[in-house]
């Protein structure tokens, strides 16, 4: 009898199906759970991008971590947009082949300039700090926008604001003297409280509703932000907004890891390591360790 007269196979019984299923069900969840123990990649110019990391411990306190800050070559705003490109697919390279399983572009400046072509090189998804702010700043129609000169004059938040809400009415202001400041340690220093007023007092002269901290050195100045510029405005914390986002995207992808074993947290630096690691304890609010030194 040829292979065509041969009669049809019996169907698979039930029970069989069950089993087949539930071992598909078994391999799948094995696959999320090896997957959900690889690493969140974070990666920022220099040391700001420590207070995302600080927000990701904080909301997702078994995420094994893996951090790149370029202190060699910091700061990028001064740099070209060709140049910049380049040194942010070198440092995404080298987490990817880290295993990540999310990237997270930390710096505004980098969001700004190469964020899609990130996301087009990366396996993995890519999420940053720009479009994660812009997310929860959508609820105000008066929008104050503050960064570094080059993050305002990139104009992409108030780009990517409009995106998620187009009615809002947005208001940038440069403030270059916050990041010396924060890096100073100088956070309730009266010179500081001095600069902050003077920097708001356009802003405020808008009556915004909303302030989007647009630099992730920002975060560690919300006190004094908050005492100038009253209860009534709300603060978007670009870093708080980041882990939000990375916690619903590892929900949905099922990758989020379940713990109970302590995380992992690795830093990994183009220079000074050791003044990383002594600011870097002044972002965390926690002593920094596994600090690696990468020469390229």
């Amino acid at each position: 009898m040829s292979i065509s007269d041969q009669p049809p196979s019996p169907p698979i019984p039930r029970s069989r199906e069950s089993t087949l299923k539930g071992i598909k069900e078994q391999t799948l969840d094995l696959y999320a759970r090896q997957g959900a123990n690889r690493p969140i990649g974070v990666f920022d110019s220099g040391i700001g991008g420590l207070t995302v990391v600080r927000a990701l411990m904080e909301r997702l306190p078994y995420e094994n971590i893996v951090y790149f800050g370029d202190t060699a070559r910091v700061p990028y705003g001064v740099k070209s947009v060709e140049t910049i490109t380049h040194f942010t697919t070198q440092i995404a390279q080298f987490l990817l082949e880290k295993d990540v399983k999310l990237l997270v572009i930390a710096c505004n400046t980098m969001a700004a300039v190469a964020a899609q072509v990130v996301k087009n090189l990366s396996p993995v998804p890519v999420l940053d700090v720009i479009d994660a702010g812009a997310v929860s700043a959508r609820g105000g129609k008066k929008i104050g926008v503050i960064g570094t000169p080059t993050t305002i004059n990139s104009n992409a938040y108030a780009r990517a604001i409009h995106d998620y809400s187009p009615d809002s009415r947005i208001h940038s202001q440069a403030c270059a003297l916050f990041v010396p400041l924060v890096e100073e340690g100088w956070l309730d220093h009266e010179v500081t409280r001095l600069t902050v007023q003077d920097y708001l007092k356009p802003l405020l002269a808008e009556h915004i509703d909303t302030l989007v901290l647009g630099c992730t050195h920002y975060p560690l100045l919300k006190p004094l932000l908050r005492e100038v510029v009253g209860d009534e405005v709300a603060l978007v914390d670009s870093a708080e907004a980041m882990a939000e986002q990375v916690a619903r995207l590892l929900g949905e992808k099922q990758l989020a890891n379940p713990g109970p074993a302590q995380p992992r947290y690795d830093f990994y630096v183009t220079d000074v390591p050791l003044r990383f690691q002594t600011i870097g304890e002044r972002f965390l609010g926690r002593s920094l360790n596994n600090v690696h030194l990468v020469k390229w």
